[in-house]
């Protein structure tokens, strides 16, 4: 049990570790995008696309972003591994309370409008295991604030890069960068409660299968 507890701490690490990752790699990519929105501003011409200097501009936030798309790739799948493993604990405290089959942790993120609940459905039931057998509850107002922030987060994702892409003049691509960086700061609120839910979330399910080891039989 105990080298089962260590490898959990350790993947709660990487997952702390890759959420940084990705929020600073997302503040390096606003930072490009409002150095490129700056030489839209700058710029005397209509079309976007002219000037050495927004190619430069251009470069630094592609790059950035393609390296920003790889995190958030890898920091999702970390989480997912991370929720597996609470799963893994709420099982042995409380197996009846888990409404939702183990392989939800992964289908529910990727199947169209059960992604609006069934993701916080799962962790719901992850947390009320962790609280004590006479006054467990499913969610908290830490897990609405952050289901809300995600939800957010995800739907301005799907409305930010296309307008980005489709700019021709220095007006549209100004504009389309806002919506980027907007969408930026959703992703950073998003990715900071999520930091809190993992935090909060481990130590409570640790401490309950302790709990439960050391109860009488």
């Amino acid at each position: 049990m105990d080298g089962k507890a260590a490898s959990q701490d350790r993947l709660a690490r990487w997952t702390y570790g890759m959420l940084a990752c990705f929020v600073l790699l997302t503040v390096a990519a606003v930072v490009a995008g409002w150095h490129k929105y700056q030489v839209l501003l700058a710029l005397p011409l209509e079309r976007s696309d002219d000037g050495a200097a927004l190619g430069r501009a251009d470069m630094w936030f592609g790059n950035l972003t393609g390296w920003l798309q790889a995190a958030f790739l890898a920091t999702a799948l970390m989480f997912i591994l991370w929720l597996d493993s609470m799963r893994s604990l709420a099982e042995t405290v409380w197996p009846q309370g888990q409404r939702r089959h183990r392989a939800w942790v992964f289908f529910g993120w990727l199947i169209p409008l059960a992604q609006l609940f069934i993701p916080k459905m799962f962790i719901n039931d992850l947390w009320a295991a962790a609280e004590p057998a006479t006054r467990r509850r499913r969610g908290t107002p830490l897990l609405t604030a952050w289901w809300l922030a995600v939800l957010a987060a995800g739907h301005w994702a799907t409305l930010s890069p296309s307008p980005l892409k489709q700019a021709v003049t220095a007006g549209t691509a100004r504009q389309a960068l806002r919506q980027v960086m907007l969408s930026s700061g959703l992703h950073i609120g998003a990715a900071g409660l999520t930091v809190a839910v993992v935090w909060r979330l481990s130590g409570l399910l640790h401490g309950a299968v302790t709990a439960g080891s050391e109860a009488p039989a």
